[in-house]
């Protein structure tokens, strides 16, 4: 089975990047900017949904939220990093709760508290990106 997104990645030779955020807003800026930075964007509302599709797709990046419905963001930051297939994927954590993210910040590439810029995102994600396909040719 494959999904349309998966298949359009295939297809552009775009990195994925699934965006784990509840909040529609910030998952429509977080969409917008790292398409800015040419992704492949895939926005997943809650934990369940996010582990399911963990589980079939290995994204480039993922922006995830720590306050999630049904599995909390540390339960899908634990996952990503007990997965060997998805230890090449970048893990940006996008909260508001700075303790929270001070105590798993070392399981993550990155640590973004919000409110986060369009832009901030956007050339962060473009520098991942860089490096990736820098390393993917030499």
């Amino acid at each position: 089975f494959r999904s349309s997104s998966m298949e359009n990645n295939t297809l552009t030779n775009a990195p994925l990047a699934l965006i784990i955020e509840d909040d529609k807003k910030q998952a429509t800026i977080f969409s917008q900017a790292l398409r800015m930075a040419d992704y492949e964007t895939e926005v997943i509302r809650d934990g369940q949904t996010a582990l399911e599709r963990l589980a079939e797709t290995i994204p480039a990046m993922v922006v995830l939220d720590l306050h999630l419905p049904h599995y909390s963001g540390k339960d899908i930051l634990r996952t990503i990093r007990s997965d060997a297939r998805l230890e090449k994927t970048r893990v940006i954590l996008a909260t508001a709760d700075a303790l929270l993210a001070k105590s798993i910040s070392e399981d993550a590439d990155l640590v973004l508290l919000k409110p986060i810029s369009f832009n901030q995102l956007r050339d962060l994600a473009k520098r991942f990106n860089f490096h990736r396909s820098h390393q993917a040719t030499g």
